[in-house]
């Protein structure tokens, strides 16, 4: 089912809810209050589940240019004389060493760019 059609019914029932909320508030009656209340909370984390699954990281997506101009780069080194074997080994570790930098990279501060 698309994301934006769940985030739509998950919205109509969140809306509802705190209609519900009210009605119940007003009419003096706490059950139906506090029922129209879960029914919302639930509401909101399907919607912060829906989206947090849905969203994509375009920074991680594979660009095969660049892998073809880094794997021409090593044949070019490999050429001039450079063992291929710690090459790709330092190719390697140089990835290595981005993955974790991106997965401990510090909350952004102030206005983006």
């Amino acid at each position: 089912m698309d994301p934006r059609i769940v985030r739509r019914l998950v919205l109509v029932v969140f809306v509802g809810g705190i209609a519900g909320m009210i009605v119940g508030s007003i009419a003096d009656n706490n059950g139906t209050a506090i029922t129209f209340g879960l029914v919302t909370a639930v509401a909101a984390v399907c919607l912060i589940l829906v989206t947090s699954v849905t969203t994509r990281d375009d920074s991680v997506a594979f660009d095969e240019a660049r892998a073809q101009a880094m794997e021409a780069r090593i044949r070019t080194l490999v050429a001039e004389g450079a063992d291929e074997a710690q090459v790709r080994e330092l190719v390697r570790d140089a990835v290595q060493l981005g993955r974790r930098a991106r997965a401990v990279r510090p909350p952004r501060r102030g206005p983006r760019a």
